[in-house]
């Protein structure tokens, strides 16, 4: 995946859990024609990636329009076709079904509410960490076809059994399949006294681990 992506000044840019998941997708060897959605689109970048790597159509969905500008300018750029959706990824395909779905979600604890505007919505999600994760996770049974694969990024400080117990629930085989620890960034580094009043981090704890699950329908 090239790194060079255009975006408009407050959308979220592709950082390292980005290129974990496109790394994963590659790993994944998803199916050629695949019918695809992007949860959270953002500039675009997987949703390029999984054009570019073979999908027959994919969807992009985002809540912010400056991200969906930012999308479709890079898929001009990069010369792909996109269907771009404003709005919750969890009513805008209500209804529809996909081969595959990926998905980098808001999932920074936060301390207040997810905002319903500006940059923070990007990764604000809520109190632990799970706003969209949830809902996404629980409606993933839905969104899969038979024979389809979810591929999904978050931190491990969001919860990793959390998530894989929410996919098992809804009759998906699903384990973690990539992972990578980085650095705090700017946006856990701000809030670093209250994730470890909350628990969420060890005291000294300087790093986190970003995990891909991958979730599969079977039946």
């Amino acid at each position: 995946m090239s790194p060079v992506f255009v975006r408009v000044p407050g959308v979220y840019r592709p950082q390292p859990d980005t290129r974990l998941l496109a790394r994963a997708m590659t790993d994944a060897a998803l199916p050629r024609g695949a019918q695809v959605l992007d949860a959270c689109t953002g500039t675009g970048a997987l949703a390029i990636h999984a054009a570019r790597s073979g999908a027959a159509a994919v969807t992009a969905v985002d809540l912010s329009r400056a991200a969906l500008a930012s999308a479709w300018f890079n898929s001009r750029l990069y010369g792909v076709r996109l269907e771009l959706l404003c709005g919750d990824v969890t009513r805008v395909v209500e209804g529809r079904t996909f081969d595959v779905v990926v998905a980098n979600p808001p999932y920074v604890p936060s301390e207040h509410h997810p905002p319903e505007d500006g940059p923070a919505r990007a990764w604000d999600a809520g109190w632990h960490g799970r706003h969209l994760l949830d809902p996404l996770c629980e409606m993933m049974p839905q969104l899969l076809a038979i024979g389809g694969t979810a591929l999904i990024v978050h931190s491990a400080v969001s919860g990793i059994a959390a998530t894989l117990t929410r996919l098992r629930a809804g009759g998906l085989k699903a384990t973690v399949v990539a992972r990578t620890v980085i650095p705090f960034g700017p946006v856990m580094r701000s809030r670093l006294e209250w994730l470890r009043d909350r628990g969420l981090i060890q005291p000294e704890q300087e790093h986190e681990e970003l995990v891909v699950i991958r979730a599969d329908r079977t039946r």
